[in-house]
């Protein structure tokens, strides 16, 4: 498969490219980063001391040399993606986090076009864990308090993370109820004794923490604490390209990573 890469120049951009350029099966093909990026015009592999031919750029027409585009970048950024992905019929990989009610119904509607892939965590290990929470909270309904708690680095701009707000809707959903409805988002003050049948949520924000989530059953003497941590971010980039192979052959429909794992 021909992968492109955008916010090639970042973090999660370059575990990518580095990713692609080590498996058998995927060819960089493009890397795209913001223009004004001082990045713009070098090789997508400098980073790693190789040479690619690969050069970044902010051209989004070079999408029509790919089959598949990995997005981790912000939503305003994604939204523009997605439009070029259409202009040029390739499949998407979302992994941007953070959007708003509109943009999410943009994408559910290009999907109807274009094959996407939309999760808020491509680890295989976050999707393990939002499963097992569904099983607790089908288990644990009746006499537990449940909470989200998350942990990020300090320029993670979204909060909570879309991971944790995934956790609570697998809980809410398991629960037949609507997460705006039940989410307890922030607590100050006065507030009172907590209620039966909310979902409370905690943030940290600080130094270089890639991502923490612990959902927590709170009973009468016992708690249940369902944990995943990540120590690096290869497990988001392998797990991104597990997704394009599931793309390949796919002309449209929106996919989570629940179907790509097919669980």
């Amino acid at each position: 498969m021909r992968i492109a890469i955008a916010g090639a120049n970042g973090r999660m951009g370059r575990m990518l490219i580095e990713a692609v350029l080590s498996s058998h099966d995927m060819q960089l093909a493009v890397a795209l980063d913001h223009t004004g990026s001082d990045a713009i015009g070098k090789d997508a592999g400098a980073f790693l001391g190789k040479e690619t031919g690969v050069l970044i750029s902010d051209d989004l027409s070079q999408l029509q040399q790919a089959d598949c585009l990995i997005d981790f970048t912000r939503p305003e950024g994604t939204m523009n993606h997605v439009t070029a992905c259409l202009a040029h019929n390739c499949q998407l990989i979302i992994g941007t986090t953070g959007f708003n009610e509109e943009q999410k119904a943009r994408i559910q509607q290009a999907a109807e076009q274009i094959a996407i892939v939309f999760a808020p965590n491509m680890s295989v290990g976050v999707n393990v864990t939002l499963r097992l929470i569904e099983l607790a909270a089908k288990l644990m309904q009746e006499g537990f308090d449940a909470e989200v708690f998350e942990a990020h680095h300090r320029n993670k701009v979204d909060a909570p993370s879309g991971t944790a707000l995934a956790m609570g809707e697998a809980i809410a959903k398991t629960w037949g109820v609507n997460l705006n409805d039940v989410a307890d988002w922030t607590r100050y003050g006065h507030t009172g004794a907590r209620e039966d049948g909310r979902i409370g949520f905690s943030v940290v924000r600080g130094g270089d923490i890639i991502g923490d989530h612990t959902v927590y059953f709170c009973g009468e003497g016992e708690r249940i604490e369902i944990t995943h941590r990540s120590s690096n971010r290869t497990t988001y980039a392998q797990g991104s390209l597990r997704a394009a192979r599931f793309l390949k052959g796919k002309s449209h429909g929106l996919y989570t990573m629940q179907d790509v794992l097919g669980s």
